[in-house]
Formats: C-alpha cells, structure tokens, sequence
C-alpha cells in the first residue's frame, strides 16, 4: 500500500524565541524566509519525505506537517531559528473577508 502524501509545502523560517530560563517563549518573530520544497520522491535521512527548492531541503513529516530535517543553502539551521510550515495550503489565494465577486455589466 502506497501512502499518498502533498507534493508540496511552504516553509517559513522564523525566529524562536526564549525566555530568561531558556524555555519557549510563547509567539515568534516574522518569517524571515519561506520557500516553496516540491516533494523529490525520495525518503531523507530521518526516514520521511524529502522535498527541494529555492536553496532549501527538508524532511517533512506529512502525518503532523512537522519540519523533521532541513538545509537551508546546503547548511543547518541557524540557532535561534526554527522552520515551519505555512497554514496556508501552496497556491491558495486568499480573498478579503470583505471582498465581493465582481458583476458581469456587460449584458
């Protein structure tokens, strides 16, 4: 059986922040980076899905959209950053809330 998983993800990388004991302090700073990693059909080191593009690879496990593994410009993460993915599905558009349908005036 064959598990079906997205061909594609957004990742955002943002900074992580933390309070004086060094705990996760709740919120994050803007993304600094995204990009969008197309699936490569192949299985990374940590055992999930690899993905590529835009100077980024990741493991991503599709189960809990978790970033398990990732190279930004063929180096590891930064410290103090981490990387997430976009809520928002790859090539949705998003419409204001307040935003009506244009009508047809032609006739």
């Amino acid at each position: 059986m064959t598990m079906s998983h997205p061909q594609s993800y957004e990742i955002l990388l943002v900074p992580q922040f933390t309070d004086a004991k060094g705990a996760e302090a709740s919120g994050t700073g803007r993304t600094i980076r995204s990009a969008v990693v197309e699936a490569t059909g192949a299985t990374g080191e940590s055992g999930y899905p690899r993905y590529a593009g835009e100077g980024m690879v990741a493991d991503i496990d599709p189960a809990t959209h978790t970033v398990e593994a990732i190279l930004i410009d063929g180096s590891e993460l930064d410290y103090g950053l981490t990387a997430r993915i976009s809520e928002k599905p790859v090539g949705e558009k998003s419409v204001p809330e307040n935003h009506a349908p244009e009508k047809n005036t032609d006739g």
